[in-house]
């Protein structure tokens, strides 16, 4: 069996190629993950902005406020 020296510098060059070809292509599915979650995290942070910040003091529960305030607000209420 005789060693060509042509043959070991082509199959390095094959696999270089290859590790190239790979780290492309797992470069490409980290973008195109990534577009596809930015839309969901820009509407998780528009659904926290629209939260109320106090939603028991809202709603008239929050605690002090007495039973008239209560009466008052659930009479605002449709």
């Amino acid at each position: 069996m005789p060693h060509r020296t042509g043959t070991t510098a082509q199959r390095v060059r094959i696999g270089l190629t290859g590790l190239a070809f790979a780290f492309l292509l797992v470069l490409l599915g980290s973008i195109v993950s990534r577009s596809g979650s930015d839309a969901n995290s820009v509407t998780i942070a528009n659904e926290e902005t629209n939260m109320p910040n106090e939603p028991l003091a809202e709603l008239g529960v929050a605690p002090g406020s007495s039973e008239s305030e209560n009466a008052e607000e659930a009479k605002k209420q449709p």
